[in-house]
């Protein structure tokens, strides 16, 4: 049972390896609900019959809108093992993108999770006067409930075995479309084989001999990381249990004591912020500890680096304060594998420092997603970067520093959209990422900025923004920044200050914070912005130094159109938006 070929594949494997009477878990009602191995099988495949009945094929699509929960695995394993692919709707779309998507991937059925997705949903069907069938995972007044499938499937008889034999690694496993900030949204083509080599090569990260049983997952599985790592955690028997929201993100770490989650750069931000927080509310010695302590955890090094003197301190400093935020994640917690943006140097060090492995990691939609990833074992992981390129993958720099991919995980290309594909992997198999990078002496990959995102300033200087800003977002008084500058003849920046540590440090100077619009306008206010952005500056070039920069009084969200829902700036939306403020920067 250890060969995987196609996806459904893992779940014999769980079976054979792994019968468990937890094997995910999902919250109803503030309780945790749980199905065993078992209880896995007998829904996905009563899903499977119910869905051969009224029709379905290997080679049609079904679309599933919805948040993290059990009901998500059934109905992908109930899809995929009888061939039908599965293509997820991020529940932050639009109407019109989800109108848009429905029609492109000829969607046939919809599964949605809740009453306020349906009304959504039932939007951009009219909008495109779609033919397509909706079942609910909630029960909703006037809409046709999943488990009406479900009841009708437990009576059937169908042999699903020729259904599961059909199915080819190269097969559509799933359509993911990808929400670019310009331009109407592509379907990365993704096969069995794409996915599972993907799984395989990661599978290091989960060994036995590390013993992680329980994984919390609450990043929005309709986006390939967390789905992939979802797959690896069942691939070696891990129990899952999903958040019920970010909300209660805490409460859900202390309930499940997990010991491996995957996060975005953006929470571990939050979680280090919110520590200082405290840390500078505490007095006297505690106060002095507490601050001695992070110091020592911001000089962590890869840990052969790290010398007996250090080491001793260290010890100190997990013992007295570390310790705490060991509990606080759960008291268990032994990996958090970060993706989606880049982690900020000093966090991973101060994470490790305190007993928690960060581990960095870099990847596409098209490439299934992981093209490298730091490791647990402490001599190969190098901070400041995402790791080794996985062992299957070839990755080379182009001649301007693109990072090139080619291997089994890549995408076949974009779905009905030849010219996209074309542009996108090149005559040798080279998937072009519009990612810079560079590989180190000792073999770890480092991204520098994305190729479409570097600038040019009117001085015919190259500024890479995301090297700027993650530096700038170590200030715990920087919430979010975009820095500018294109054509222009200084870099600059929109902040959205971090206002609940601004307010506290308001009452702390006995500066008054009556409102966020006044309090971006106060000149002293302003006066300590400029202070961070200098001190933060310094490492930079004269060129690419932020030179002025404005506050703006609201953060910027998924919701609002100007972050992509793995939470990176839509720059172009944002710059449309902020047209104001740039002539304001740039008028002198």
């Amino acid at each position: 049972m250890d060969k995987l070929n196609r996806l459904f594949d893992i779940i014999d494997r769980y079976t054979h390896n792994h019968p468990s009477d937890r094997m995910v878990a999902g919250k109803q009602d503030n309780k945790w609900i749980y199905y065993s191995t078992a209880d896995f099988v007998k829904i996905s495949n009563s899903l499977s019959k119910s869905l051969l009945q009224k029709g379905f094929k290997k080679g049609d699509k079904i679309a599933l809108m919805s948040g993290n929960r059990p009901e998500w695995n059934f109905v992908d394993f109930a899809c995929n093992q009888i061939g039908v692919a599965i293509v997820p709707l991020y529940p932050t779309l639009s109407e019109q993108d989800l109108s848009y998507i429905l029609n492109d991937a000829e969607a046939k059925l919809v599964f949605v999770s809740n009453a306020e997705l349906s009304n959504k949903l039932d939007v951009a069907i009219k909008e495109h006067n779609l033919d397509i069938e909706v079942f609910t995972f909630d029960v909703i007044p006037g809409k046709t409930c999943y488990r009406t499938l479900l009841d009708a499937g437990d009576k059937l008889d169908t042999d699903l075995k020729p259904y599961n034999d059909a199915v080819e690694p190269d097969d559509l496993l799933t359509l993911i479309y990808t929400s670019g900030t310009t331009g109407k949204p592509k379907g990365v083509f993704l096969t069995h084989r794409n996915i599972l080599s993907n799984v395989q090569a990661c599978e290091h990260l989960v060994m036995d001999h590390l013993n992680l049983r329980k994984a919390l997952s609450f990043l929005p599985l309709c986006h390939i990381f967390e789905r992939m790592v979802v797959y690896l955690y069942l691939s070696r028997g891990i129990e899952v249990h999903y958040a019920e929201s970010l909300d209660n993100i805490v409460g859900d770490i202390n309930d499940v004591k997990p010991q491996i989650f995957t996060t975005v750069p953006r929470v571990l931000e939050k979680v280090y912020d919110k520590v200082v927080e405290r840390g500078k509310t505490l007095t006297g010695i505690k106060k002095s500890i507490f601050f001695w302590a992070l110091e020592v955890g911001h000089q962590f090094q890869e840990p052969p680096r790290n010398g007996t003197f250090y080491k001793l301190k260290l010890a100190i400093a997990r013992k007295l304060v570390f310790s705490k935020w060991q509990e606080a994640l759960g008291g268990n917690i032994e990996l958090i594998i970060s993706g989606g943006a880049a982690l900020q140097e000093r966090l991973a060090r101060v994470f490790w420092a305190a007993g928690i492995k960060v581990l960095e990691g870099y990847g596409l939609t098209e490439t299934s997603p992981v093209i490298a990833v730091n490791s647990h074992i402490e001599t190969d992981v190098k901070f400041g970067t995402v790791g080794r390129v996985l062992s299957n993958l070839n990755v080379k720099i182009a001649e301007d520093g693109e990072i090139l991919v080619k291997g089994p995980s890549i995408s076949p290309g974009y779905y009905k959209n030849p010219e996209a594909t074309k542009e996108a992997i090149d005559e040798q198999g080279f998937f072009h990422t519009g990612d810079i990078g560079e590989i180190t002496p000792d073999g770890f990959l480092k991204i520098t900025d994305r190729k479409k995102e570097m600038f040019k300033t009117a001085g015919g200087k190259y500024v890479a923004p995301q090297i700027l800003e993650n530096k700038f977002m170590e200030s715990t008084l920087i919430a979010q920044i975009m820095v500018v500058g294109e054509n222009q003849r200084f870099p600059a920046a929109l902040i959205v200050p971090a206002f609940d540590a601004l307010e506290k440090w308001c009452q702390h100077k006995g500066i008054p914070f009556d409102s966020r619009e006044k309090a971006i306008q106060n000149p002293q206010i302003l006066e300590k912005y400029h202070r961070e952005i200098d001190r933060l500056n310094e490492d930079f070039g004269q060129w690419e130094k932020v030179k002025k920069f404005e506050l703006l009084d609201k953060e910027w969200t998924i919701d609002n159109g100007e972050l992509t829902p793995k939470l990176s700036l839509k720059r172009k939306v944002i710059l449309q938006r902020s047209a104001e403020l740039m002539n304001k920067i740039y008028a002198e």
